[in-house]
């Protein structure tokens, strides 16, 4: 494990540790306990959620291509490795690739999917932060609340237009180069022609489109089990106010990306967005400590299941 990765994670472990204590720890406890064994029902409304996330993974993949059913395997192993293990945002992104690859897909194929997948899913998740802010400037009660809100969107709308434009302009074609002068990258086959290949993708609109399509749905579908985990702890909810949640605790989240889970940022997040609609601290982080509640059960068989799927004898399932 890297310093660096040790380094973030004791710093996000220190600053969620500081908000729990100096917003009442026992209060907080309470509310989870009451939410009992409805937390089972906040996990099973996350599971549509990553179906069409995998769908907008399989309208980027040539026909016949990977099953559903290994694409959604995959798709659970990598979120498992994003949420739970010290690794970079794109560290369970480095691992589907590898569990793809392994199962008869070329190397190349395979991550040129991925990089166009993941700017697709970055890119709908600020349109959806976006169309939150708006509903949230539409509300004259949220005076204040503004300035986090475009900061949010406009910090992920230049990451969005850095991340493409550097696809596009030939920034793959400079890895491509530079790995090939020498090193253990000469062996693999995985950025051969990776620019090209991405290219190609980006030339497909229909394709493009239908992906975008349906990761947004998958961030709008993530509403549902904000505002059921609201309904849960007792608080006055509405779709709108979910929505806002959802959409910028995504975008709070993945600007702490230096943290390990964003630990401690995406709890500091939730405080301030439910502020906005008059939730209290106790509330507020409990609602955070679902999501995080959640991460564990889906996370932990998630880690299992990788375990299985680099196995040797499961290395070559058929897709």
């Amino acid at each position: 494990m890297k310093r660096s990765a040790i380094f973030g994670a004791a710093i996000g472990l220190a600053l969620a540790f500081t908000l729990l204590v100096r917003n009442d720890l026992e209060e907080i406890g309470r509310t989870l306990l009451g939410v009992g064994w409805g937390i089972l029902l906040i996990a099973a409304l996350h599971l549509p959620q990553t179906l069409f996330a995998v769908l907008g993974w399989q309208a980027l993949n040539d026909k016949p291509g990977p099953t559903l059913w290994l694409l959604y395997r995959i798709r659970w192993v990598r979120d498992s490795v994003n949420t739970l293990l010290p690794v970079a945002k794109l560290g369970g992104d480095f691992v589907r690739v590898r569990l793809l690859s392994r199962r008869g897909v070329a190397a190349g194929v395979a991550a040129s999917g991925t990089i166009v997948d993941i700017s697709l899913e970055v890119t709908t998740q600020i349109a959806f932060t976006l169309g939150a802010v708006l509903l949230l400037l539409a509300n004259s009660h949220a005076q204040g609340a503004w300035q986090l809100a475009l900061g949010a969107s406009a910090g992920g709308a230049i990451a969005v237009a850095a991340l493409i434009g550097a696809q596009r302009l030939g920034a793959l074609k400079l890895v491509e180069r530079l790995a090939m002068r020498g090193g253990a990258w000469r062996r693999l086959d995985i950025l051969t022609g990776l620019h090209a290949r991405v290219e190609a993708l980006y030339q497909q609109p229909k394709r493009i489109l239908r992906s975008a399509a349906f990761h947004f749905t998958a961030w709008f579908i993530g509403t549902f089990e904000t505002y059921a985990a609201m309904l849960l702890l007792g608080l006055h909810a509405n779709l709108r106010e979910a929505i806002i949640i959802e959409a910028l605790g995504h975008a709070v989240r993945a600007a702490g990306f230096a943290i390990p889970g964003a630990m401690g940022v995406q709890e500091g997040g939730y405080l301030v967005i439910c502020a906005m609609f008059g939730i209290a601290p106790p509330q507020a982080l409990a609602l955070a400590l679902i999501h995080r509640i959640r991460e564990l059960i889906l996370g932990v068989p998630g880690l299992l299941l990788w375990h299985r799927m680099e196995r040797p004898s499961v290395s070559v399932a058929a897709l």
